[in-house]
């Protein structure tokens, strides 16, 4: 199950590093540390799954959601010190949720620190560092 789950998730980082345009994408991250970034929140998903859903606590509802990974973004913009890149995923209502990924580079590896509701349902969140 495990193995199928990282070739999902691998499939979908390929299509993504392949997909041509999206919003919010800062076009000097590129080559090695694009690919890191991405890697890095594969990885994070894949490691932080508890019986096949990812799960992230939304301090808005209270709850702790359980999420399938849709898609990874490609866009990736910096801000400050770290980077930020989302991904669509589905809570087990069919409820859609687009998370954004803070990754830092350190040392030259990559490492999610937070994950955020960018929105739901379509519906933007504003959060502090989109001001």
């Amino acid at each position: 199950m495990r193995k199928l789950i990282i070739f999902t998730l691998m499939a979908t980082f390929g299509f993504v590093l392949t997909s041509p345009a999206f919003a919010g994408n800062d076009a000097s991250i590129k080559g090695k540390q694009r690919e890191g970034i991405q890697r890095e929140m594969t990885n994070f998903i894949v490691k932080s799954q508890l019986d096949g859903h990812f799960l992230h606590y939304d301090p808005v509802s209270g709850e702790l959601k359980k999420l399938k990974l849709d898609k990874l973004h490609d866009g990736i913009v910096k801000k400050g010190n770290f980077f930020v890149s989302c991904a669509d995923f589905t809570d087990v209502k069919g409820k859609k949720y687009d998370l954004d990924f803070m990754v830092i580079e350190k040392n030259g590896k990559h490492h999610v620190v937070q994950t955020l509701v960018h929105a739901v349902e379509g519906k933007k969140r504003p959060y502090q560092v989109e001001k």
